[in-house]
């Protein structure tokens, strides 16, 4: 529930101006994946089908099928991203790679990069997920920020500026500086769905599929008041390894 609304908060919104927040660190010389899940991961998917669910420029799928997967399959609904992820194919060689917006074709191991917090509707997509997992396989989800983060509502404004103001003010500020037309979080560009640490377990647990293992990365100039009471607001990426029931 957010603290302030209305003219209150359209006066105080009316001193800030709107800037693009800038990019995270990249992964220059190490790659995104290795980053994340360290040299192991490739053992993981050596010789495997894997579904990159999210792939967006399709990045991390070539990546997967150089490194030994025997089969990758990018999958994103914005044909945007799909067309770029297509041309970066043609241009990487790699054969046992493609890139599609939906597919029946089973996996041993599903990736979900960066997608869970943008999902419209995350309950039907782990439906998805679910029926393309292999009885054996195993979902590896990682995603950051989480809702509670200083800037999980990804708004260039102070930490946790979109927990103290309504999104109604939020939105009507934002459309100051952006045509889009969006009212909700849900409807700026990619999409937020407002996923907490809690939210995702919840959903896991109301699903065909269960938590194996999960892990809350800290910020890391905060890592030392990072704990469980402290996880939703001090917690950068949720990693969770998910199977079966």
């Amino acid at each position: 529930m957010a603290l302030i609304g209305g003219r209150l908060a359209a006066t105080i919104l009316s001193f800030y101006v709107w800037h693009d927040l800038e990019a995270a660190p990249g992964y220059a010389g190490k790659g995104k994946l290795n980053s994340l899940f360290g040299p192991k991961f490739w053992d993981e998917i050596r010789g495997k089908t894997v579904i990159d669910f999210g792939c967006g420029y399709g990045t991390e799928a070539i990546e997967m099928a150089r490194h030994g997967a025997a089969r990758v399959i990018g999958v994103d609904t914005l044909e945007a991203s799909l067309k770029v992820a297509r041309e970066n194919l043609i241009l990487s060689g790699v054969k046992n790679c493609e890139f599609v917006s939906r597919t029946d074709e089973p996996a041993d191991l599903i990736l979900s990069l960066d997608s869970f917090e943008h999902f419209d509707h995350p309950d039907q997509i782990l439906k998805e997920m679910a029926r393309l997992l292999l009885p054996h396989g195993h979902l590896i989800v990682s995603f950051g920020p989480p809702w509670y983060h200083p800037i999980g509502g990804h708004m260039p404004l102070f930490p946790w500026a979109h927990l103290v103001f309504s999104e109604q003010a939020l939105m009507s500020w934002r459309s100051k500086y952006k045509t889009d037309g969006a009212t909700r979080f849900a409807e700026v560009e990619g999409g937020l769905n407002q996923m907490s640490i809690r939210k995702f377990e919840r959903i896991i647990s109301k699903s065909n599929l269960k938590i194996q293992t999960i892990k809350a990365i800290p910020i890391r100039k905060v890592r030392c008041l990072h704990c469980r009471l402290t996880r939703e607001f001090l917690t950068s990426v949720v990693q969770a390894v998910i199977v079966h029931r």
